[in-house]
């Protein structure tokens, strides 16, 4: 992901999330150094993620494709090169979180091996003045992929 992918990004963004990111959180993402890719599909950008790598850990924090693009396997996509890439970088345990209510996202998730770790209560807006908890996901990368030390 570059400055100028963030027109693309915030449209999709906007478009498949009610309460979407900023662009000063992308922004800031970059500059700290995250993980932030895209994903194009005949020269336009359709997706993308973000993944932030410390300590032994990575945090999937973003992961969205287009409303129009998904149930195209392009997520799956995403995700398995953000594993890919925390196993490169000798990490051993990947998280996130997921709405509850987001029964697509979890069936992905569940597809590629994460389990429940635990929920963080209140930690998403949702309609009204209410909030959603999240669930804490985690998947453990198997050392035999991480090489030796």
């Amino acid at each position: 992901m570059e400055d100028r992918d963030l027109e693309s990004v915030m449209a999709i963004e906007q478009a498949a999330y009610p309460f979407p990111w900023s662009e000063g959180i992308f922004r800031d993402c970059m500059r700290v150094g995250y993980t932030c890719v895209v994903c194009e599909q005949h020269d336009r950008l359709c997706g993308y993620a973000v993944l932030c790598v410390s300590a032994g850990e990575a945090h999937i924090l973003n992961v969205c494709v287009e409303p129009g693009s998904q149930g195209q396997g392009l997520g799956r996509r995403l995700l398995e090169y953000l594993l890919a890439l925390a196993s490169v970088g000798r990490v051993d345990t990947v998280l996130l979180e997921v709405r509850p209510s987001n029964d697509p996202a979890r069936a992905l998730y569940d597809a590629l091996g994460f389990n429940e770790i635990g929920r963080r209560r209140a930690y998403y807006p949702a309609q009204g003045s209410t909030r959603e908890d999240a669930l804490v996901l985690a998947k453990a990368l198997m050392p035999e992929n991480m090489g030796p030390a």
